[in-house]
Order: structure tokens, then C-alpha cells, then sequence
């Protein structure tokens, strides 16, 4: 029996790779308690895809409602299934800077902590299991604000000349910068993946992600870009843009593309790797240019305000460079672009996301 345990298995990144590896025939043991709907609102809620991967997987998959924060309980899961468990991909997260202010304690909790007791009970359970860790660019703060930008009329973009001009590396310093609580969190988490890699030896990877994206997301306003834009253009939500102009840039990864990175590693894995992982210079858009996007690709326009206040620890720019990790496995490749990926998003939520389901308005 060959099994891969997700936690956050309900999410965007974790739904995608349970339907992935379950289809290459492992047995799928998700962990997920819906901590989403608590974050941002019942419209977020990911009931209805863990009701899509018991329907589509069957046997191959199997629940558990449980919280990552709850030590014992998730050392019994790992202890129930022992050293059968190969591959562990730890996706469960508070997932936004704005929220994590709220309630910095449980984001803490919940990022730092929960990541903890998950690489413990590998460590103690099924220690040759390969541990891939989602991450996220947060990790270096505002720190890349501090690039040399240029404004040009719907994106600011890098000096052409600069070394980060294909994308910014995992050779940026992570300090002397703000991060906002969720970035610190989060860091907490990556170190710990790192150093449970070099100091016991287990295979870890931290993939830095940028915006992780795709129709599988319960977007909402305080996380999940891209959805959340073509959601609003879908059911004629009005959006809000949050500073810099509405030019600030994202690059963006779809979760198959990420998850078929995840599945490159687990097949050749190596210890206590770093990744910065995202759509690079393949995928990326500034808002302004996602809700024309959006706007072309539903034929409905979207109602936006601007608030010149952004949101703390917010990158003006962000486009990271996936060559350390293409030079790792070649055979790897990005496969959807930001057009593709809002058309995609478009098409497979054309029915649940209809107008009547018009969602509460941006406070």
C-alpha cells in the first residue's frame, strides 16, 4: 500500500494533488477541518470539494476532519498508517497577511506550529517519507519593493539591467524587512522544513509560491487573486484595488502545474531544498491587467473602486525565477499562462458561480 498524506487536502494546492497522486494510484489520506470558511466566511468554504474528491477517488480516499494545531491528533493519523505513508505534502495554512493581523496568535499557531507537529510525527512515524512543504514568496518580506521599478502604464516592471530582471532568486535575504505576520509565520514554518531536512536527514522541499491559483479555489477577497477577480466579473461583485496604482505584479501558477513540480521532486527528491516556484516571466499579470483579462474572457465588466492604502507586506512586484529548480528537473516545464489559467477558471465555475451567488460586500 502506497499512501500520500495532504493536509490542507481540500484547498486549491491540496484538492489538486489529491486527484493527481490518487490517480497514479496512491491510497490519499486528506487532513482538513474547513479552517477555510472560519477565515473568510461560509462563500470560502471547501465542503464542496472534499465531496468532489470522495466522490471522484472513492476508496482511494480517505478524511480526516481533523486540525493540524491538535498534536496528538495528528501524530495518531501518522501512527495509524506507519512508515506505508511516502509522501507527505503539507499544504494547511492561515493564508492571508490581512487576516493573520487579526489574530496573530492563531495564525502562529496554525502556520508555524501546526507545520511543526506535522514534520514531527514524520520524523517519528515514516522518517524515509519525502515532505513537500508550500511555502510562500512572503518569506522575503517587502524587501523586494526595494528593487528598482519602473512605471509604465498598466504594470510596474524591473530595470531591464538588473540581476533579478527574469525573476527574483532564493539568494534574497529573507531579513531587515517588514513581512507582516502571516510572512513571519510562515518563515517559522520554512525554517523548521529546512532544518528537520538537514539536521534529520529526511528529504524536505519548501516550494516559495507566488500567486497559486486555478478553478479549484474557494476565492475570496482576502485570498486568492485570480479566482477571486473572475469571480467577481462572474457574479457581479464589485472589487476593490488596494494601492500602488492597481499596477502591482504577480506572477501565477496554476495548482496543476505546481502539484506536477511536487510530483518531479517526489520522484527524484533531495534534502532540505529551497524553491522559488511560480509562473515567472510564462505567467504573470498586474491587477489592472487580470480584470481586463477578466473582463474580455466573461463579457461582463467589473465594478472596481481604488483604495490608495495597500496592504501591509504587499510586493509592488513580484515575478520569481523557477531556474533553480528547472535546473534540478529539466523535464519540467510550465504548461498555463495567465489567460489560459482565468479561462479555465471561468469555464469549470460557470455553474457554481452564477450571479445569485453575488458575494458580501468588500469592507
Amino acid at each position: 500500500m502506497s499512501l500520500a498524506l495532504i493536509t490542507g487536502s481540500t484547498g486549491l494546492v491540496g484538492s489538486e494533488a489529491a486527484t493527481y497522486f490518487g490517480d497514479l494510484g496512491m491510497d490519499v489520506i486528506g487532513i482538513d477541518n474547513d479552517m477555510r470558511s472560519v477565515f473568510f466566511g461560509p462563500e470560502a468554504s471547501t465542503a464542496w470539494n472534499q465531496a468532489r474528491l470522495e466522490q471522484g477517488l472513492g476508496q482511494r480516499y480517505r478524511h480526516h476532519s481533523v486540525d493540524v494545531r491538535d498534536r496528538q491528533a495528528i501524530e495518531d493519523i501518522f501512527a495509524r498508517y506507519g512508515k506505508a505513508i511516502e509522501l507527505v505534502i503539507h499544504t494547511a495554512a492561515q493564508p492571508s497577511h490581512d487576516w493573520a493581523a487579526k489574530e496573530p496568535v492563531t495564525d502562529f499557531d496554525i502556520n508555524a506550529v501546526g507545520t511543526l507537529n506535522v514534520l514531527e510525527s514524520t520524523r517519528v512515524h515514516c522518517p524515509e517519507a519525502v515532505f513537500i512543504f508550500t511555502s510562500t514568496n512572503k518569506v522575503y518580506g517587502d524587501l523586494p519593493n526595494s528593487l528598482p521599478l519602473q512605471e509604465l502604464e498598466t504594470r510596474w516592471e524591473i530595470d531591464p539591467e538588473h540581476t533579478y530582471a527574469n525573476g527574483i532568486r532564493e539568494d534574497m535575504s529573507i531579513d531587515h524587512c517588514l513581512h507582516s505576520l502571516f510572512g513571519a509565520s510562515k518563515v517559522a514554518a520554512d525554517v523548521l522544513v529546512q532544518e528537520y531536512g538537514r539536521y534529520f536527514g529526511i528529504r524536505t522541499a519548501c516550494f516559495r509560491g507566488g500567486t497559486l491559483t486555478g478553478p479549484l479555489h474557494s476565492a475570496t477577497q482576502l485570498h486568492g487573486f485570480l479566482a477571486y477577480v473572475m469571480r467577481c466579473a462572474m457574479t457581479g461583485t464589485a472589487y476593490t484595488v488596494f494601492g500602488y496604482k492597481g499596477k502591482q505584479v504577480r506572477d501565477a501558477i496554476h495548482s496543476l502545474d505546481l502539484i506536477r513540480a511536487f510530483d518531479e521532486f517526489f520522484r527524484e527528491p533531495r534534502v532540505a531544498e529551497v524553491y522559488n516556484i511560480g509562473g515567472g516571466r510564462f505567467s504573470n499579470a498586474s491587477v489592472l491587467e487580470a480584470i481586463q483579462l477578466s473582463e474580455e474572457i466573461s463579457g461582463k465588466k467589473i465594478e472596481w473602486t481604488y483604495s490608495d492604502e495597500s496592504r501591509v507586506g504587499d510586493h509592488i512586484w513580484w515575478i520569481g525565477d523557477n531556474g533553480r529548480f528547472e535546473s534540478h528537473y529539466p523535464g519540467w516545464k510550465l504548461e498555463y499562462d495567465v489567460r489560459r489559467i482565468l479561462e479555465e477558471i471561468h469555464e469549470l465555475n460557470s455553474d457554481r458561480w452564477s450571479r445569485s451567488d453575488r458575494l458580501p460586500a468588500q469592507r
